[in-house]
This record gives structure tokens, sequence and C-alpha cells, in this order.
């Protein structure tokens, strides 16, 4: 079988694995790490969304064997370390407008949000609707009001 080293949540970790085994079950299997939701396993609804060097990526679509050991992937559980707080600003957000009903997608919708205000802050542009537009994670209780506006909020402590 197969080694694998790569970083997950500030460490590294190896694992032995088929080089086509989805990372998502990696993740999930191998190291314990439940954060990211298994949905639909082709990259649709986007419930396990992650970062891969500091990018949204989704890990049901990546396999394990893409991974090179300089990758970094930050799940749910890492986000606070990445500001070295108990909860990460978007996190705190999404409590203050307690956006989460069945909470299911939840991980995934933070981490793209965090990813996508990342991305407008790198393009030099400001968090606004038509960026939001570009989150095509979904949310089966609809929850899609508050969670726009959480980012938005998150946004603004980033």
């Amino acid at each position: 079988m197969p080694t694998h080293t790569f970083k997950v949540n500030g460490e590294t970790v190896t694992v032995e694995a088929d080089d086509n085994e989805r990372l998502l079950w990696v993740l999930r299997d191998l190291l314990g790490i439940r954060g990211p939701k298994y949905g639909c396993g082709i990259n649709v609804c986007k419930a396990c969304t992650s970062h891969i060097n500091g990018r949204a990526f989704n890990p049901c679509a990546v396999p394990v064997g893409a991974l090179s050991p300089d990758d970094e992937v930050t799940t749910i559980e890492g986000l606070p370390k990445t500001v070295g707080k108990d909860l990460h600003p978007m996190q705190e957000a999404w409590l203050e407008h307690d956006v989460a009903q069945c909470g299911y997608c939840q991980p995934g919708q933070i981490m793209a949000a965090v990813a996508k205000v990342n991305q407008a802050r790198r393009e030099g542009r400001e968090i606004d609707d038509a960026l939001l537009d570009e989150i095509r994670n979904v949310c089966r209780c609809g929850t899609y009001y508050r969670i726009r506006q959480a980012i938005k909020a998150g946004a603004e402590k980033m």
C-alpha cells in the first residue's frame, strides 16, 4: 500500500492508502477528522469544503495521491489555528448571526466563506453580492440569507 505524507491542520501526517482513495475518506476514516462532511461525493454539494494551500477545494473529488508533502490541508477543525484563537472570526460571525439550523453543511460553508473573503482580498476587492453568488455550497435548510449576512460580518473582522 502506498504511503502519502502531507500537512493537515498544521501537523505533518503520513497515511497508507491507495493513490486513488479520495482525500475525504483519508481525512474522515484514517485520520478521524470529521468536520468535512460527506454529502454527494461528486464535488457538487460542497459539504466537505476545506482548504488546500489556503484555497477552497472539495476533498471528495481529490485523490490522496495528488497531494505532495508540501501541501497544507486545513479543515474546519484547524481553521481557528490560522488566526491563533479558539474560533476564527468567520465562526464567530456564524454564531452571532445564528446561521446554523441542522448544521450539516456549515463547516463547508464557513470554509468556503473564508476562502472567498481571502480571494477578494488578494484581488483587492471587498466581499460583495457578486462574489457571494460564486459560492456554490448547498444548504438544504435554506439559510442562505443568514449565511450571506454572516460572511459580510465575518469579513469585517478578518
